[in-house]
């Protein structure tokens, strides 16, 4: 009963995921001509890594906008999008990995190909963690605002050299349907082609290897996870320490002993699992709320 209860909560996780990115990429234009929708609705940014060059996207993801505000010769701030990352990881968190990220839904679905090897924890995990806040320190803010050109611009560092997602949504549909950028793809697309296929086979036996050890975004929703509005509760007087919660999360997280921690994606795993049910969603703005 336990394990069916927890089934049908991981496939209405995919289905939110997979409607939210449905309408957020829904440009069918886009992807048939080959082209980048350039309307109004590009100003906004959305949660996850919903990249701006995707044929269907209807917004621009915060990671690609902050890099274009901080390589700009004019600009080297955005109240906007720093404001949006604060508020976004002020109410969920991390939530927006496990519930509304594209590239987290890709690498869900690839994890659920059946395989006989599948690697919960690796070898120097606790390292590997912390790549990707080194990828947004480095990639993300130093990079493009000190690193640049004759005329004073910088470039998208991360999004050009790293980033899996655009590639796949972006560089592979346009690749597929515009004729002009065929021509046009070399080395940095042959990169790029290497670490997505790199993470979609690593993606097979190591759940959400890039949210675990790469994305930037996940690395700054994260630093908000202790804090934003949207928690778990632990109660410690119910809790019995069988460690069942860490056995069931797929993040491999010991939410025995770290209910909020950085890592966690709020899958809803370990919530659904606990034998006595010591572990509660927490949002602070119901809690407020009912007080008053």
């Amino acid at each position: 009963m336990v394990n069916w209860v927890a089934n049908s909560r991981d496939k209405i996780r995919n289905w939110v995921q997979i409607c939210f990115f449905a309408i957020t990429n829904s440009y069918i234009k886009g992807f048939t001509e080959g082209t980048i929708y350039t309307g109004s609705g590009k100003v906004l940014c959305l949660p996850g890594l919903n990249c701006y060059s995707c044929p269907g996207a209807l917004g621009s993801c915060p990671i690609g906008a902050l890099q274009s505000v901080l390589a700009s010769r004019d600009y080297r701030f955005s109240f906007y999008i720093i404001g949006f990352l604060m508020m976004t990881g002020a109410l969920l968190g991390r939530f927006v990995c496990g519930w509304l990220c594209p590239f987290g839904l890709v690498q869900d679905l690839l994890h659920k190909i059946p395989w006989g090897i599948k690697y919960k924890q690796i070898k120097g995990e606790r390292l590997l963690k912390g790549v990707k806040y080194i990828i947004l320190i480095v990639f993300v803010i130093l990079l493009p605002l000190f690193v640049l050109d004759f005329f004073g611009q910088g470039e998208p560092w991360f999004c050009k050299w790293i980033c899996p997602s655009g590639t796949l949504m972006a560089g592979w549909p346009l690749v597929i349907a515009n004729k002009g950028i065929r021509e046009i793809v070399g080395f940095l697309f042959a990169w790029k082609n290497l670490i997505l296929i790199s993470l979609i086979l690593l993606s097979v036996i190591i759940y959400r290897p890039f949210c675990r050890f790469l994305c930037p975004l996940g690395a700054v929703y994260g630093l908000f996870n202790p804090v934003s509005f949207y928690q778990y509760k632990l109660n410690q007087h119910a809790c019995t320490h069988c460690k069942k919660c860490q056995y069931v999360c797929k993040m491999n997280i010991p939410v025995y002993e770290q209910p909020n921690s950085m890592e966690c994606i709020r899958c809803g795993d370990c919530v659904k699992n606990c034998p006595t049910k010591a572990i509660s969603h927490k949002n602070h703005l119901m809690k407020k709320k009912n007080m008053l």
